[in-house]
């Protein structure tokens, strides 16, 4: 048994640890080395490139009186602070002393591991539904970074759809389980008609609902969703989708693709950038307002939850490897969905600066959906719905839609 004052158990860093330093590692190597033989007429560079190499290489010469070796020392020199920076990131996001320590909220409903938190309020019902790989906890971040908490403060009753940790059941569940069960279910239990407002994947989970069950919805929310997925880089899309049969050994022992194999996949997008934001971090005041917001969403990012194996293979090989979303080709429970199809408000907010879900994809959805509402705020994909300013980049906007229905 853990005794009532054990201290919380200490955080691992960036998640998976190892690949981040990893990273950080061949490229700072991989610097240094190219550096020995560097100039403007290496083989594979293209023209802007060998430019700006020779810029580089003739500003460090000035600086250096002109030593032919100042370029390489000038990336090893670059390169240790780099790695000096990153390191004291990683040390500052584990000791800092935040921790989030909201009460949750009372359970109106629940199923297996899955639960509907009710904010309370007296107004119109509005149900956040998440994505199923992250904790629900990011419209709830803390007291003063809580979209859910926001909304009831205006007015609204809200509810949240934790979905929960996979257990025996879940493992099993396909998209059509969730949606048409499990979601379906929740949305009953919320009594009447509700403003279903979905986020990321939880948009693509909410806009089937709402076609399944227009009887239980008065709108739609989408945020950050995607759903054209060859949009915008239809090869790394087909890629993630080849990657499926490579995670079959480790879905075939756990019944789940792992949190840390969902990491290492939303690290391809951008491999460096873990990296650059904690060294960012450890420049930071460490008792501001930004170090403690920076720890808190990379908090809830670590924390995060397992896919169901039949799950996992429908997203990788029907939504990034066939496009089926986007192509009209996704099907739940045998109907295939079809936002045209729609006939109710819908509000789409589709930030610009997401790297998760570019705007390319997300945008096809307010297209298709007559009479969408589209809001394209100067965020990125988590910065809008729990950042420093995500109540002026998405909340106020949603509330004035919400207040006009």
């Amino acid at each position: 048994m853990i005794p009532e004052n054990a201290p919380p158990p200490p955080r691992r860093g960036p998640r998976p640890l190892l690949l981040h330093l990893i990273l950080a590692m061949l490229k700072s190597s991989g610097s240094v080395s190219a550096s020995q033989s560097l100039n403007d007429a290496w083989p594979g560079w293209s023209d802007a490139a060998a430019e700006q190499a020779r810029a580089i290489a003739e500003a460090v010469q000035r600086q250096a009186a002109g030593q032919p070796e100042a370029f390489a020392h000038a990336v090893l020199m670059e390169a240790a602070r780099q790695d000096r920076e990153l390191i004291a990131g990683i040390a500052a996001y584990r000791r800092h002393p935040w921790r989030r320590d909201l009460p949750d909220p009372p359970i109106l409903w629940n199923e297996g591991g899955s639960r509907l938190l009710d904010f309370g309020g007296d107004g119109p019902v509005l149900l956040l539904v998440p994505s199923l790989v992250n904790r629900a906890s990011v419209l709830d971040l803390a007291p003063d970074r809580s979209l859910a908490r926001f909304l009831v403060g205006q007015g609204l009753r809200v509810l949240l759809l934790d979905w929960g940790w996979p257990g025996g059941v879940e493992r099993r569940f396909t998209l059509t389980d969730y949606i048409a069960g499990r979601l379906e279910r929740a949305m009953v239990a919320a009594g009447g008609r509700v403003v279903l407002a979905g986020y990321c994947m939880g948009g693509l989970l909410a806009v089937a609902a709402a076609q399944r069950r227009p009887d239980l919805v008065a709108a739609l929310a989408l945020l950050a969703t995607p759903w054209d997925f060859h949009a915008a880089d239809p090869e790394r899309a087909a890629e993630l989708g080849r990657l499926a049969p490579l995670l079959e050994p480790a879905m075939a022992v756990a019944g789940t693709l792992p949190v840390d194999l969902l990491q290492v996949m939303f690290a391809l997008f951008d491999p460096f950038s873990v990296a650059a934001k904690y060294r960012a971090f450890g420049r930071l005041d460490q008792d501001s307002d930004r170090a403690r917001l920076f720890v808190a969403l990379e908090d809830w990012l670590n924390d995060g939850v397992p896919l169901a194996a039949p799950v996992a293979r429908e997203c990788l090989t029907g939504w990034y490897g066939a496009n089926a979303p986007g192509r009209g080709c996704w099907t739940v429970a045998g109907l295939a969905v079809t936002p045209a199809a729609l006939d109710l408000p819908c509000f789409v907010a589709v930030p610009a600066r997401d790297r998760i879900v570019p705007p390319e994809s997300a945008r096809p959805l307010a297209a298709q959906i007559r009479g969408a509402v589209l809001h394209e705020p100067a965020a990125g994909h988590i910065g809008m719905v729990a950042g420093s300013l995500a109540e002026v980049a998405l909340w106020r906007p949603l509330l004035a839609w919400l207040r006009g229905l």
